[in-house]
């Protein structure tokens, strides 16, 4: 699967509090799932072995982003993995483990927007915004009104990826 985003990624002071205001917008509950994200070391991009617990598949993520703290792109590549512990142990002994990432997921679903509300082990709590681009102007404008209406401020903003605030401490 392939799919182009525009999203951002913002530390939270509360979860029950985003989590309140996110139930007042209307937004439907997918879920609340355990993942762990297995960073490998690749040249470009990141690459990532996804898997969540209970889950029969994993997931194989490769995906290049802008490292800005604004909205941001990202091209993303996913394959379903049958295998993951296999997968795991080839890209491990041929690439190497960047960092490992396990967090606690809550997403919600808005008006065609993603919504994740993450506890983060060892970094804290973070709101993502993740939308499939239709017409970029418009997709950028429905992510701002979204920042208003959570209270996310531009300060708030998160320049790169989990990995990288575990990797760069």
């Amino acid at each position: 699967m392939k799919s182009r985003l525009i999203e951002l990624k913002a530390t939270l002071g509360s979860l029950s509090n985003a989590r309140d205001k996110i139930k007042a917008m209307g937004a439907h509950k997918q879920g609340t799932y355990r993942q762990v994200d297995t960073y490998f070391n690749v040249q470009t991009g990141r690459l990532k072995l996804r898997e969540i617990d209970g889950e029969p598949t994993s997931k194989l993520v490769y995906y290049e982003r802008e490292d800005i703290p604004d909205l941001k792109m990202s091209d993303i590549l996913i394959l379903k993995i049958p295998d993951p512990d296999t997968l795991k142990a080839i890209l491990q002994r041929s690439i190497g483990v960047k960092v490992t990432v396990t967090k606690q997921r809550e997403i919600y679903q808005h008006q065609g927007t993603q919504i994740h509300l993450d506890n983060v082990e060892d970094l804290g709590t973070f709101i993502e915004f993740e939308r499939p681009i239709t017409d970029l102007p418009e997709d950028r404008e429905t992510l701002k009104k979204l920042m208003e209406k959570l209270e996310i401020r531009p300060g708030d903003l998160i320049t790169g990826s989990y990995s990288d605030l575990k990797t760069n401490g």
